[in-house]
């Protein structure tokens, strides 16, 4: 499953009454893809899943593999902690076309290593899709360990990792202990460069919504050797990508998303609007970043 170097965790949008707005889901999914999106992961944590029903899930999965028409990959996150209902999804994104699935670790129940392998390994032979596992220990209550990742990467089918432990080194004990074909990539967009530098492939990323193609100019710059570049863009972003988390995922991405025009500002309780304040303190930092990012190369 070659999901380039910078994939999207995407947004749902909303409409007013909270039901999904499919036609500013199509414009989305095109922006994405013209504007540095390699792959697209719909249904995961930034999607506001959690707050969706089983319905909405499998049609957005459907919509965004038939508008994507082929494009970039679509990976549908079907993880869940219940390991029959992960199942269940799983055959329904493999049903609808999607090119991968995505299996967050169990959260809240909170099982022990060989409770997770065994959760994985079990939704894994299930299907004949590629499997990303995505470890999240900050949402679920529970750390996939290196070794736990390492073992499960011998699964033919589960391919890649997606590591928002925040944790560089871990994730460079799961880099030095699997075969090269696995791939692992960050789930904190203000450690994809650190990661590069220690061997792992890219970005499944929030703040490419906005910013997907400096993105991809920052990766472009590091595998060319121009690191001081690479180093410049990087730390150019952090200020964008911390705000874009100061509050929780994914207001601030959907009150960024309306500056690019996008009718986004929506989200679901228990999830809520970000106020006045927050908002201008995001837009002087979003000024700030449009001036440095006209200098990168």
């Amino acid at each position: 499953m070659n999901l380039g170097r910078v994939a999207t965790a995407m947004i749902t949008p909303f409409k007013k009454d909270g039901t999904i707005n499919y036609p500013e889901l199509e414009r989305i999914i095109n922006h994405l893809i013209d504007n540095g999106t390699d792959a697209i992961v719909a249904c995961g944590t930034t999607s506001e899943n959690p707050t969706m029903s089983t319905e909405e899930k499998i049609e957005v999965v459907r919509f965004t593999v038939e508008k994507v028409a082929g494009r970039v990959p679509v990976i549908a996150g079907t993880g869940d902690n219940e390991t029959a209902y992960s199942i269940m999804m799983t055959h329904k994104a493999e049903e609808n076309g999607a090119d991968g699935i995505m299996l967050v670790t169990p959260y809240y129940n909170k099982p022990n290593q060989q409770g997770m392998y065994a959760h994985f390994t079990t939704i894994a032979k299930e299907t004949k899709l590629p499997v990303m596992l995505y470890n999240v220990p900050g949402r679920t209550g529970a750390n996939c360990k290196a070794e736990t990742t390492v073992a499960l990467s011998k699964i033919h089918n589960i391919t890649c990792v997606k590591e928002a432990s925040g944790d560089l080194d871990q994730m460079g004990d799961i880099i030095e202990n699997v075969d090269e074909d696995f791939i692992v990539y960050s789930g904190d967009d203000g450690l994809t460069l650190p990661l590069l530098a220690i061997g792992g492939r890219g970005i499944i990323s929030v703040a490419s919504h906005v910013i997907g193609n400096d993105m991809q100019k920052m990766i472009k710059a590091f595998d060319e050797g121009r690191h001081a570049d690479a180093a410049a863009i990087h730390r150019a972003m952090l200020p964008l990508v911390r705000a874009l988390f100061a509050q929780p995922n994914p207001s601030p991405i959907k009150y960024a998303m309306t500056k690019l025009g996008f009718d986004t500002l929506d989200v679901r309780l228990p999830m809520v609007e970000m106020t006045d304040d927050e908002k201008d303190a995001f837009d002087r930092i979003w000024d700030t970043y449009q001036e440095k990012a006209k200098n990168f190369k």
